[in-house]
C-alpha cells in the first residue's frame, strides 16, 4: 500500500468489514427465535442457580425443618420425562418431514405437560392437607417457591406449544413448523434438567 493510500484510507470502514467477517456464522446469524430461546434459558439458569444457592445457605439455620416429599413428585417426574420424550419424537419426525408423527408428538408432549402441572398442584394440596404451609417453615416456603417458579416456566413453554399446534392444525407444512418444534423440544429438555436438579435437591436435603 502506497503512502498516499494510507493517508486516504478510512479505518472505520475497514473495521466494520472486519467485524462483519468475524460475526458471520456466529450467534448473530441465528434465527431470532433461536436467540430468544437461548437467552430465556440463560436467564432461567441464573435465576434457578441463585435460588439453589439461597436454599443451601438457608438450610444452615437452626429453624430449618425438612418436609416430607409427597409421593406424587415421583409420578410427576416420570410424566415430565415422558413429555420431553414426546417432544424428541416430534423433532425427529419434523426433520424427516412426517407431519403425522409431528402431530402425535405435539399432542403427547403438551398433554403430559398439563398432566405434570396438575400433578404439581395435587402435590401442593397434599402437603397443605398434611399441615405443611409455606408460612410455617422456611423449608416449606422454599419448596413452594421452587416448584412454582418451575411451573411458571413450563406455562411459558405451553404458550409456545399452543402457537405451534395452531400452525400445524391450520395446515402449515413441516418445513414451516420445524424450527418451532425443535426450539420447543430444546426448551422442554432444559426444563426437565432443571426439574431433575430441583427434585434431587428437595429429595436429598
Amino acid at each position: 500500500m502506497s503512502f498516499f493510500s494510507q493517508l486516504t484510507e478510512k479505518p472505520w470502514l475497514n473495521s466494520r468489514s472486519r467485524a462483519a467477517e468475524l460475526t458471520e456464522g456466529s450467534v448473530y446469524s441465528l434465527p431470532a427465535p433461536t436467540v430468544a430461546v437461548r437467552l430465556i434459558m440463560a436467564v432461567a439458569t441464573v435465576v434457578f442457580s441463585l435460588f439453589i444457592v439461597a436454599y443451601g445457605d438457608r438450610m444452615a439455620v437452626d429453624d430449618w425443618r425438612p418436609l416430607s416429599d409427597p409421593s406424587l413428585l415421583w409420578a410427576n417426574t416420570v410424566i415430565l420425562i415422558l413429555s420431553s420424550a414426546a417432544w424428541h419424537w416430534a423433532t425427529i419426525n419434523a426433520r424427516q418431514g412426517r407431519m403425522d408423527g409431528v402431530k402425535t408428538g405435539l399432542l403427547a408432549g403438551g398433554g403430559f405437560a398439563f398432566a405434570f402441572l396438575i400433578g404439581q398442584y395435587l402435590a401442593w394440596r397434599q402437603l397443605e392437607a398434611a399441615g405443611y404451609y409455606a408460612s410455617t417453615n422456611p423449608a416449606n416456603a422454599f419448596f413452594y417457591l421452587l416448584t412454582a417458579v418451575h411451573a411458571v416456566h413450563l406455562l411459558g413453554g405451553l404458550v409456545a406449544w399452543g402457537r405451534t399446534v395452531s400452525k400445524v392444525w391450520r395446515g402449515a407444512e413441516v418445513a414451516r413448523v420445524r424450527l418451532s418444534v425443535e426450539l420447543c423440544a430444546v426448551y422442554w429438555h432444559f426444563l426437565l434438567v432443571v426439574w431433575l436438579v430441583l427434585f434431587a435437591l428437595l429429595l436429598f436435603t
